[in-house]
């Protein structure tokens, strides 16, 4: 069982031609139930910002609008992953075997990226790479 965990939240957009990574957050998290509650609540966080309801008073009415065909719609897609039980376990599972969770979803301007991993998963890769000697 893999105890500590490295959670990332990114933003990627294009500024310039280049395509730039903006950071939203780093959690490292002491348990498995923690890394994964983080992601639920950093998707919402993102989610709430992107979509926050037409019955949040600080929103002037006409504000929102919804999105055009064929541009996903990223707040529902992070609402979904956070309401579904079977992705979460399944991200609880990949988790738990040393594999790394990875959540992206995006708009046509922004993709948002949710990532954790195990931080003994990491140890061990670095560990096996520094044992690993070329051969002339």
């Amino acid at each position: 069982m893999h105890d500590e965990f490295l959670c990332h939240v990114t933003a990627y957009g294009v500024c310039g031609g280049r395509r730039i990574g903006v950071p939203l957050g780093t959690y490292r998290a002491p348990t498995l139930a923690l890394a994964l509650w983080w992601l639920r609540d950093r998707a919402s966080w993102i989610a709430e910002r992107l979509d926050p309801g037409s019955a949040t008073p600080y929103v002037p009415a006409g504000a929102l609008v919804p999105v055009a065909d064929g541009v996903t719609d990223v707040p529902g897609v992070l609402r979904a992953w956070c309401a579904d039980p079977e992705q979460q376990l399944r991200a609880a599972d990949e988790l738990a075997d040393g594999r790394m969770v990875r959540i992206a979803t995006g708009d046509d301007t922004t993709e948002y990226e949710l990532l954790a991993e195990s931080v003994d998963a990491l140890r061990i890769q670095r560990t096996l790479a520094g044992l690993a000697v070329p051969t002339a």
